[in-house]
């Protein structure tokens, strides 16, 4: 596998970056990306595939379950993520962070079924953050799992002082969004339902 790597490496340097080349010279000075994209660390979901977005136009942080770990835990797991977040929105300013869940999640698969981590302590403290859930979602229902998840992270997402004060004044727009592996098709949260963008 690694040799695969090499060569893709390879291909990079004298395929990829010979027709990029004003573009990476342009992101060796810095980076301006208009999004965050907080989704899972799931090797099935590529941000950038799906967007069709080129390097430097998102800021991505990946984890199990595109979890936002409130600020107040005093679990010290999500201070990565925590600090990601801080970043973009205080130093890159970004417009719009995007929460992109995905089906099939099995952070989310794991939250339903907390009895299956047992070997995986890390994962499962890693989960609480999402622990509100359990009391109000139907457990055997992954796919509602998954978007209640989504709709969780705004939340959590929007009690950030420095994300609620750039709500307040219009600077920043927070995204929903559910990426279906097998279509393709993404589902944005509008308030109330997860409504495909590929609708009129």
């Amino acid at each position: 596998m690694v040799d695969e790597l090499i060569s893709g490496v390879r291909r990079f340097v004298t395929d990829v970056v010979p027709g990029k080349r004003e573009l990476f010279a342009e992101l060796a000075d810095g980076q301006a990306p208009a999004t965050l994209v907080i989704t899972c660390a799931d090797s099935r979901v590529d941000p950038s595939l799906i967007t069709q977005t080129d390097p430097g136009d998102l800021f991505v942080v990946r984890n199990a379950g595109n979890i936002v770990p409130l600020l107040d835990s005093d679990d010290s797991s999500g201070d990565s993520t925590a600090a990601s977040i801080e970043y973009a929105v205080s130093v890159l300013n970004v417009a719009h962070i995007v929460v992109l869940g995905h089906s099939g999640c099995g952070a989310m698969k794991g939250l339903a079924d907390l009895d299956s981590l047992e070997s995986l302590p890390s994962v499962a403290r890693w989960l609480e953050h999402s622990a509100a859930l359990l009391d109000s979602t139907d457990l055997n229902d992954i796919d509602g799992l998954i978007e209640a998840n989504v709709v969780l992270q705004l939340e959590h997402l929007a009690s950030y002082p420095f994300v609620a004060a750039k709500l307040d004044t219009g600077d920043i727009n927070l995204h929903g969004w559910v990426y279906d592996i097998g279509s393709g098709d993404v589902r944005a949260y509008d308030g109330e339902a997860f409504v495909s963008l590929l609708a009129e």
